[in-house]
């Protein structure tokens, strides 16, 4: 009898640990797909990393892991597999200097081992947790801004962040441009391409920006970004990480590293009118039927700008340049001529004086990405040092790109001529280039007035033919641009 009673008692603790053996497998079974297939959910906070990520395990796959009614076994384990997980995340550098070489090309040197997302007319991006990151989110260590080597990322699954790490709820948008920030032209091409993922994704506004250059952080940006994307989006902060060491990880993360990269014209063109009709109305700025106004006798209102800009680029006689356009914008009836100094205007001056212009002329230079607050189809002049047409490249072509892209018409470009060659350099371009390319820019009255006189002429036939076609109480084909 005892040893039958011992054969039954050891049978049935046999039976009872093949039975916890075969739950603790079915329980991991279970587990590792669903770590695999993690999908974006809130975060929750507290204090201990075990704590974060048991919170963050029971929210988003809602697997008990309570030790009382999970049992001490699938306990272990699964603190033993997260254990392990954490253990094993890997922070890659943010810049990669294995792609310093090519970084304006194809691979980019900034998180370079993960590969974008690419829509049809949308700008490239990585969002963070999704498919292509098998549900894990991205965490950020250092905030160095000096040395992008210096700064690192990981991708690790919520349930298993880092020991000591800090926790960011909401929407992250980290861009990394090759430029800057405090360019207007280089900060809008950097921050546009999320204004149209945000259009595309139910105008979803980001908690924070996390903004690097190089690889570098950045704290700030220029005023006239800081002020386009604050009428845009409202108050959002610029993370810095002050005083916080240990790694930092987001809820949801978008990262944007191309500028507009593959963005399609129609997207451009959307993603133009919302920022201008948004700074307008940031800045208290209401030009409805502005398009239709008219003199006293039926002809059209010609609002020609001479933007002015000092330093660098500026030109050689601004007396006699401003003359010249003065008196040809005399010789058209309903033309009326204006001298704004860019540096003078506050962010919405310029957005005034941009939104009461047709025909902008100006030198080549940041001042020209403030054509974006003109009306569609409005017209740019452009002016260049010399040296500009014969060794700057391809990016003298910058604001011809972007009148195209926000709809306005590029009526051409004036390059001082290179008579003779002064450089130093004359075998080496680069040299050469950096030697004419803060060049004041001469001026030719012959050439400015014919120019200008065909310019407003095309403006009058064209403003005329849009009154004829247009009534004034029909709305204007951007009309409803603010609607994101």
């Amino acid at each position: 009898m005892d040893v039958e009673k011992t054969s039954r008692a050891f049978t049935t603790r046999k039976s009872s640990c093949y039975s916890k053996k075969i739950i603790t497998a079915i329980f991991l079974l279970l587990l590792i797909p669903k770590l695999a297939h993690l999908q974006a959910s809130p975060f929750y906070f507290f204090a201990s990393p075990t704590a974060t990520s048991r919170a963050f395990f029971n929210k988003w796959k809602g697997i008990a892991l309570d030790d009382a009614s999970a049992g001490p076994s699938i306990s272990k384990n699964s603190d033993s597999l997260i254990s392990k997980l954490r253990e094993s995340v890997t922070f890659l550098p943010l810049k990669d200097l294995r792609f310093a070489e090519t970084a304006m090309e194809g691979s980019t040197w900034f998180m370079s081992s993960l590969n974008d997302t690419h829509e049809a007319n949308e700008a490239e991006y990585l969002y963070f947790p999704s498919q292509m990151s098998k549900g894990r989110i991205l965490c950020i260590k250092g905030r160095h801004a000096s040395d992008g080597t210096k700064n690192s990322y990981a991708l690790v699954w919520p349930e298993a962040l880092p020991r000591l790490c800090h926790a960011h709820e909401g929407l992250d948008l980290r861009v990394h441009t090759y430029y800057d920030y405090g360019n207007l032209w280089h900060g809008l091409t950097g921050m546009a391409p999320f204004v149209g993922w945000s259009m595309k994704n139910n105008c979803l506004n980001p908690t924070r920006w996390v903004l690097f250059h190089w690889g570098e952080l950045r704290t700030k940006t220029g005023s006239w970004l800081q002020h386009l994307m604050q009428a845009h989006f409202g108050e959002v902060k610029i993370e810095g990480f002050e005083g916080e060491d240990g790694p930092y990880c987001f809820e949801k993360a978008v990262v944007m590293r191309h500028n507009e990269g593959s963005m399609g014209k129609e997207r451009k063109l959307q993603v133009f009118d919302l920022l201008r009709c948004n700074a307008r109305r940031f800045c208290g700025i209401s030009p409805a039927g502005k398009g239709q106004e008219t003199n006293e006798r039926g002809e059209p209102i010609i609002r020609l700008t001479l933007l002015m800009r000092r330093g660098s680029r500026s030109f050689k006689n601004a007396a006699a340049v401003t003359d010249i356009f003065a008196r040809e914008c005399a010789k058209v009836e309903g033309c009326s001529f204006k001298v704004a100094q860019s540096e003078n205007l506050s962010f919405c001056d310029q957005v005034r004086v941009m939104t009461y212009t047709n025909v902008v002329a100006s030198p080549h230079g940041a001042q020209l990405t403030n054509m974006l607050f003109m009306d569609r189809n409005s017209s740019v002049m452009e002016f260049f040092p010399k040296g500009w047409l014969e060794l700057a490249g391809v990016g003298q072509y910058a604001h011809h790109w972007m009148a195209d892209q926000s709809g306005m018409n590029h009526r051409g470009a004036w390059w001082d001529p290179l008579d003779k060659t002064e450089c130093p350099f004359p075998q080496q371009d680069l040299d050469c280039f950096n030697f004419y390319k803060d060049g004041k820019v001469g001026h030719n009255k012959t050439h400015f007035a014919e120019w200008a006189r065909i310019v407003l002429d095309q403006v009058k036939i064209s403003k005329m033919q849009i009154a004829t076609r247009s009534p004034t109480n029909e709305p204007q084909p951007n009309s409803n641009a603010c609607k994101c």
